[in-house]
């Protein structure tokens, strides 16, 4: 079938490619409607890499999607033809310890589209799990559907963070990823987010979240915003979402004594950490690697309405425009957060 396929570093096509469609007794197969340009598709076609995950072969793109069910295994009964769905694109070895730990996402053996070897999603059509994929609520779309995945990043941040109900937390990072934290931290008790970057197109759609306050770190010290916000406590939360090594420097300096530090941005090389000052308040560190056992409390938030990401879908393209998209998102245009292709109509 037709595929958005990377070829190699800096290499996009359309073209046909085999992959695979055969429906186990507890797979289903999805037409597939939308798919979300991530930052580590973005990666993969400008860097060939990310970390030890090469790009060695032609892969297909893709892992934020959603679709609609058009044929179903034999043992599958939760899910019929028709299903509007999203699907979680990580599946973990089920027998593998760290499945058993509840722990799935760092499974040394998980399989996650787009991700060498695994072919991602950019086509017409797919076959996955049963048990990772996902009813849409009538009142949620195949645009929101595709955002499910980003947005239970955040959530994985925000329950890591165990978030107290009026807590102050702090964003390091206004890129698609910071955003979904701090709309994930609000939904989970926090009173108010500070949220910063140098980018104020992006801090401007931020700031259109009642709850959510933008700091233009170009224009005014991150530390002194944080003082003023809590009286020079600290904040009880801060989320680490930008990967820059920079940002690393004063991340101790902004949370309150007994806070926590949650680290979510990935970045390329190895970075300093002030491990006394960590020390000398005590400082509780998380860390966050994708997400387990959340994609469906991240749907039923959306579900909810008391999560609305369609104001961070920017651009919308078809699938024959796939390259463009790409070439958009690698761009890092300012306004942009998230960009989506359209299969819909495709044939395959």
């Amino acid at each position: 079938m037709r595929a958005l396929v990377l070829e190699k570093k800096g290499e996009l096509s359309l073209r046909e490619i085999a992959l695979p469609q055969d429906v186990g007794p507890d797979d289903v197969r999805i037409a597939i409607h939308t798919v979300g340009v991530c930052g580590s598709d973005v990666h993969y076609y400008t860097h060939g890499a990310i970390g030890s995950y090469i790009v060695r072969q032609p892969m297909v793109l893709g892992h934020e999607a959603s679709g609609t069910i058009v044929e179903v295994g034999a043992n599958v009964a939760n899910l019929k033809v028709g299903d509007r769905v999203c699907m979680e694109p990580g599946v973990p070895n089920l027998s593998s310890r760290a499945t058993k730990l509840g722990i799935y996402n760092v499974d040394p053996d998980v399989r996650f589209w787009a991700t060498p070897p695994v072919h991602g999603v950019l086509a017409p059509y797919a076959v996955h799990p049963a048990a990772f994929t996902y009813k849409l609520p009538d009142n949620v779309s195949f645009a929101e559907g595709a955002m499910v995945e980003p947005f239970a990043i955040g959530m994985q941040a925000a329950a890591r963070a165990r978030i107290v109900p009026g807590d102050v937390a702090v964003v390091v990072g206004c890129g698609p990823i910071g955003i979904m934290i701090a709309l994930a931290a609000l939904a989970g008790g926090c009173s108010k987010v500070l949220i910063s970057d140098f980018s104020a197109p992006k801090l401007a759609i931020a700031a259109q979240y009642p709850g959510i306050v933008p700091v233009n770190i170009g224009e005014q010290s991150l530390v002194d915003a944080v003082r003023s916000a809590t009286d020079s406590w600290g904040a009880d939360i801060v989320f680490e979402a930008s990967g820059s090594p920079k940002a690393f420097a004063n991340l101790f300096d902004i949370v309150r004594p007994g806070g926590a530090v949650v680290l979510v941005g990935l970045p390329v090389e190895a970075v300093e950490l002030n491990v006394p000052a960590a020390i000398s308040k005590e400082v509780r560190i998380e860390t966050v690697f994708r997400y387990a056992n959340i994609f469906d409390r991240a749907l039923q938030l959306i579900g909810s309405g008391k999560v609305d990401l369609k104001p961070l879908i920017t651009g919308t393209y078809d699938f024959s425009e796939s390259i463009k998209a790409f070439e958009r998102a690698a761009q890092g245009k300012p306004q942009d957060v998230k960009l989506q292709i359209l299969l819909t109509g495709e044939k395959g």
